[in-house]
């Protein structure tokens, strides 16, 4: 995967912090409903085998983690193609707790990022966009996390289709993630801005952590993939770095 926003220019980055934007793995971890579980092994102990090891498993989309083209796109990109450049990017994150305390359902609109814009700087090319909705705070409780009504739809925050193309053709962006399980509003069961955004081959993050912690802006992140060869996704660590 390319990353139109490098140049050969020297690049540092100025932190005065460093903040993990990452869930730790466990069994217990919320599952998208139909996923595989997430499972642990003890195969070597110490007593017995002079050291410890465990195996796991889990899906490639679960957990804090990144999305792939080839996830939606037959012919799509796979993860092992992402090139370490694309995956060192400056970030934004806007807060819309207040809206989704009050509306499960809300998503992000071209108001709230003008809003953003006019409080705190302009959006700039390559730029990934961070969403805020609070919903961090329900990870450790999969019925809370997921909000599933009677009838299995999901009810949880995220981008609007019409902010996501505002986002891509106006201001350029690297891509999007979020604190919840998708960056598609819950109830929308055509994962309509995941594709929108992998087909232009930028980056999807979901289940970042610890976004309570970032500033608005002024931030680096850095994204360490598992090289899955052909991998629709891939569980991620998310660091950011806080000039």
């Amino acid at each position: 995967m390319t990353n139109n926003f490098n140049s050969n220019n020297l690049k540092t980055i100025a932190y005065r912090d460093i903040i993990d934007l990452t869930h730790p793995i466990h069994p217990n971890i919320p599952i998208w409903p139909g996923d595989p579980a997430t499972e642990f092994e003890t195969v070597s102990h110490i007593e017995k085998d002079g050291y410890f090891l465990r195996k796991f498993s889990m899906g490639e989309h679960s957990g804090t983690h990144i999305n792939a083209p080839n996830s939606f796109e037959t012919a799509g990109p796979s993860i092992d193609s992402y090139t370490p450049q694309s995956l060192v990017l400056s970030g934004i994150a806007i807060d819309i707790r207040e809206q989704s305390l009050a509306n499960p359902d809300y998503s992000l609109t071209v108001d709230d990022i003008l809003t953003w814009e006019q409080q705190h700087k302009f959006i700039e090319p390559g730029n990934l966009v961070l969403l805020y909705t609070g919903w961090q705070a329900k990870w450790d409780d999969e019925r809370a996390f997921f909000n599933q009504d009677d009838g299995g739809i999901c009810h949880f925050p995220g981008f609007g289709k019409a902010v996501t193309q505002f986002l891509l053709e106006e201001r350029s962006i690297a891509g999007i993630g979020t604190d919840t399980h998708g960056v598609d509003p819950g109830q929308d069961q055509s994962f309509a801005v995941n594709k929108l955004v992998l087909e232009k081959q930028r980056i999807v993050l979901e289940n970042l952590a610890n976004l309570d912690l970032l500033p608005a802006a002024d931030f680096t992140l850095a994204i360490g993939i598992l090289r899955l060869l052909g991998g629709s996704g891939s569980p991620v660590s998310v660091f950011a770095f806080v000039a």
